[in-house]
């Protein structure tokens, strides 16, 4: 679900207790760090949000765009990245969740997809990466 562990963990139970230093470190076998996961994992989520509620949206660069141009975070980066997540997702949540919501109609600028599709889009991504963050937190021994 997008507000609540259940099968798995949530990304804020992922990055909890982690400080902006060792967001930035990773393992030489994997690809990624935790930071540039999480602010894979934010950017993706506020695109779709953007995506269903802005009838001028403009698609990002892929792969550019959605992910970090720096591998180490500030500690401003970091909790604006871990704030921003939370809010967005709260923005997710009130739209379909609101009274005249339905989660069937085809959004205005898409292309047949609609709030019911975008809702478990962001629920797998988050999830796909959250399992990341996790693997990647044991393989630092900070798990």
């Amino acid at each position: 679900m997008l507000t609540i562990d259940q099968a798995h963990i949530s990304f804020e139970g992922a990055v909890m207790g982690i400080d902006y230093k060792t967001a930035g470190k990773s393992k030489t076998n994997f690809p990624y760090n935790i930071w540039q996961l999480s602010a894979h994992i934010r950017f993706t989520q506020k695109d779709i949000l953007e995506f269903c509620i802005n009838s001028q949206y403009q698609e990002p660069k892929w792969p550019d765009d959605y992910w970090p141009a720096n591998s180490d975070p500030t500690l401003q980066e970091w909790q604006d990245c871990l704030r921003n997540f939370s809010e967005d997702r709260n923005s997710f949540v009130n739209l379909i969740k609101a009274p005249t919501t339905d989660l069937l109609v085809p959004i205005p600028n898409g292309r047949g997809q609609n709030l019911l599709r975008e809702a478990i889009l962001i629920c797998d991504h988050t999830a796909y990466h959250t399992g990341q963050i996790v693997l990647l937190r044991k393989m630092l021994g900070n798990w």
